[in-house]
C-alpha cells in the first residue's frame, strides 16, 4: 500500500510540474507576407482512378484510352470487361484495385463509344458519348510535356451557370487533376487541358505552354463529349439530368437513309414547284423603246416587216388547219378499202349468222370495179411456155375464112 501511495504522489507532482510549464510558454509567431508558406511533404490527395473498357471497343477508342492512362499519372489500369456483366460490378472492381473514380469505355457495333464516369462507391456518375476522336498518334502535333507533369485544368464560362455543368466540373477536377506530391506525378506544371462548352457538348483539349506568355501548342488527344444522363449512384440509381437534345447515333442515321431514300421524290416536286412558279414572261419589251438606238429608217422598216409577217402567218393558220382536216379523212377512207377482210372470220360470220357478214358483202361490192361497154386488153398464156405474151382479140370480130 505504501508503494501505491508513493507512485500517486509522484503522479500529481509530475501534472503541476506541466502546467505550470505550460502557463510560462510564450504564444506562436503569427506568419508575416513575406515569409513563404511551409511546404507539405505528405500526400493528402489521394485520388486513384479506373481506366478500362468493356469487350467490342475498336482500335481508336483503345488507343483513346492509353493516351488518358499516359497523361494521367494517378491512374490504374483494368483488363476489359465482359458485356455480360452488369455496370454495377464495376464498384466492386474499384474497390478491389483499392479506386475511388473510374473512366469505363463502352463500344457498342464497333462504332459508337460511350464512356462513363463516376465516383466510387456513392456517386454521381455520368454518361457521355464520345464523337470525332483523334489520338496522339494521329494528329501528330509538335506540342510535348513530360509524363507524368500535373496539368492546369481551364473551364468554360457555361460551367458556372447551369447545375448540371457545375456538377460535371466537379467530377473532371477530381479526376483528371494530378493530386499534389503523388509518387508517380513531377512537380511541373507544363502543359493545360481545356474544357469548353459549344453546342450543348463538351469539347476536350490537351495544350502544351510554350511560355510565360500564353503561347501554347496542341499534344493531344481531341475528343468530343456528349452529355446523355447524370445518375445519383454510380452506375446506377436515379436520373438527375437528362439531355432533351440528345439524339442516338443508331436513330441519326437511320434518318439520313431516310433522307437518301426519298431524295428522288424531293427532286422532282422542287422541279414540278418550279415549273409552276416560275414566270412564263421574266420581262415584257416593248419595241418602241429601241427605234432611237441607230438609224430610225432602219427601225421602221424592221417593225413593219415584221407586222406583215404577223398577218401572213395568221391568214395561213386556218387554211392550213383545213388541209390537215381533209387530209386525215382520205387517210381513214383508204385504210378502210385496203383492209381486206379473211376467209376465216366469215366462215365463223356464216356460224353465227349475224348482221356483220351482210355489211362485208356489200363492202366487197363496192370495191370490185364496174363492167364497162368499151373492151379492154387481154393477155392470154400460150401452151408449152412459161411467159406471158400480150394478144390482142377482139370478141366482136367476124369469124375467119377457111
Amino acid at each position: 500500500m505504501g508503494k501505491l501511495k508513493e507512485g500517486k504522489r509522484k503522479l500529481k507532482d509530475i501534472t503541476k510540474s506541466e502546467e505550470e510549464f505550460s502557463d510560462n510558454e510564450i504564444p506562436a509567431k503569427a506568419r508575416s507576407s513575406d515569409e513563404p508558406a511551409p511546404k507539405k511533404v505528405k500526400w493528402i490527395n489521394k485520388q486513384r482512378v479506373l481506366i478500362f473498357g468493356s469487350r467490342g471497343i475498336s482500335h481508336r477508342d483503345r488507343h483513346l484510352m492509353q493516351d488518358l492512362r499516359a497523361l494521367m499519372p494517378h491512374s490504374k489500369p483494368e483488363s476489359k470487361m465482359e458485356r455480360k456483366d452488369d455496370l454495377f460490378v464495376v464498384n466492386e472492381i474499384c474497390e478491389m484495385k483499392n479506386c475511388n473514380k473510374c473512366i469505363l469505355f463502352e463500344g457498342r457495333l464497333k462504332r459508337d463509344l460511350y464512356m462513363w464516369i463516376a465516383n466510387i462507391p456513392s456517386g454521381p456518375s455520368a454518361k457521355f458519348l464520345v464523337e470525332n476522336v483523334y489520338t496522339m498518334a494521329e494528329l501528330k502535333f509538335n506540342g510535348n510535356c513530360l509524363k507524368g507533369s500535373r496539368p492546369i485544368l481551364s473551364f468554360d464560362e457555361n460551367f458556372t451557370r447551369n447545375p448540371h455543368y457545375i456538377l460535371l466540373k466537379e467530377l473532371f477536377v477530381q479526376i483528371f487533376g494530378t493530386p499534389y506530391h503523388h509518387p508517380k506525378s513531377q512537380p511541373f506544371i507544363d502543359h493545360v487541358i481545356t474544357f469548353s462548352v459549344v453546342d450543348s457538348r463538351i469539347w476536350f483539349r490537351n495544350f502544351q505552354i510554350l511560355s510565360e506568355d500564353g503561347a501554347l501548342a496542341e499534344i493531344g488527344p481531341r475528343f468530343v463529349l456528349n452529355p446523355i444522363k447524370i445518375f445519383g449512384g454510380s452506375f446506377r440509381g436515379q436520373a438527375i439530368w437528362e439531355n432533351p437534345k440528345f439524339v442516338s447515333p443508331a436513330m441519326y442515321r437511320q434518318q439520313i437513309r431516310k433522307i437518301a431514300a426519298h431524295k428522288y421524290e424531293n427532286r422532282l416536286e422542287n422541279k414540278m414547284t418550279y415549273e409552276e412558279s416560275r414566270p412564263k414572261e421574266s420581262y415584257q419589251l416593248n419595241p418602241i423603246d429601241e427605234i432611237f438606238s441607230g438609224d430610225t429608217l432602219e427601225k421602221a422598216s424592221e417593225i413593219e416587216t415584221q407586222a406583215l409577217v404577223r398577218k401572213v402567218k395568221e391568214l395561213e393558220t386556218p387554211a392550213l388547219k383545213n388541209n390537215q382536216v381533209r387530209s386525215k379523212k382520205k387517210k381513214s377512207e383508204v385504210k378502210e378499202l385496203e383492209t381486206p377482210t379473211s376467209k376465216k372470220n366469215r366462215v365463223k360470220l356464216k356460224k353465227k349468222k349475224s348482221k356483220q357478214l351482210k355489211d362485208l358483202n356489200k363492202q366487197d361490192k363496192k370495191l370490185k370495179p364496174k363492167k364497162t361497154h368499151k373492151q379492154g386488153k387481154k393477155f392470154k398464156k400460150w401452151k408449152g411456155t412459161t411467159t406471158t405474151k400480150k394478144c390482142f382479140i377482139n370478141q366482136k370480130a367476124a369469124p375467119v375464112e377457111m
